[in-house]
């Protein structure tokens, strides 16, 4: 046994196996299978707890990385300000998500100044399959490829939001989203606000790259 043993078997080999990615990554299933000598439906399972609860992803070729759970507390610190920011110039409600398992989770939210507005709390798990930023979340190529996206009445009947990709280096880790009443937004609201959405997701992007140097 060549690994930190606390007593709590399960978590003990849970904290192995993520070690070894952090150390290796981007790492194949097989070759973390057999550098870590456990059972291999062992190894199935805790690597699949692990990306459920954003501990490790994979990367665009399949490959294990460390997932967004490491960079979220950093994230939420840098984005809160640029969110505030584009709050306050749209007039409309922004958040930050991060996928966790079957579900989104709300890491930042700045609410709207107006009357009638989205209110989503902090600690909120919402669907990962329905919603602007839930697309995004789940790896949507043409919205990832457009570099935003949008949904109307999607989620909520009435309400609206546009989202746009927030990388680590060429990882996925979080999503920015704009939202508010159709109302206001309109049904193309990604023709008003995705500039200033994707602005605001690049910002988040580059001050956390300059953080982490």
């Amino acid at each position: 046994m060549d690994y930190l043993v606390s007593g709590v078997g399960v978590l003990d080999k849970a904290m192995h196996l993520l070690n070894q990615v952090e150390r290796r990554q981007p790492l194949g299933f097989q070759e973390l299978a057999e550098s870590v000598e456990f059972p291999r439906t062992t190894t199935h399972r805790l690597v699949a707890a692990l990306e459920t609860h954003g501990f490790v992803s994979r990367d665009e070729r399949g490959l294990l990385v460390t997932g967004s759970r490491f960079a979220t507390a950093s994230l939420s610190q840098i984005a809160t300000p640029v969110l505030g920011r584009l709050s306050a110039d749209t007039g409309e409600s922004t958040q930050l998500f991060v996928r966790r398992g079957p579900h989104r989770l709300v890491v930042v939210s700045i609410e709207s100044s107006e009357e009638l507005r989205t209110m989503v709390p902090v600690g909120a798990l919402l669907t990962v399959h329905k919603g602007s930023a839930g697309r995004l979340l789940l790896g949507d190529e043409d919205a990832l490829r457009a570099g935003w996206v949008q949904s109307v009445g999607e989620r909520v009947a009435g309400i609206a939001s546009v989202s746009a990709p927030v990388y680590s280096g060429r990882q996925l880790v979080a999503a920015v989203c704009l939202s508010g009443p159709v109302e206001r937004l309109g049904t193309d609201p990604g023709s008003r606000y995705a500039e200033a959405v994707m602005a605001a997701a690049k910002e988040i992007e580059i001050a956390a790259a300059t953080a982490s140097d």
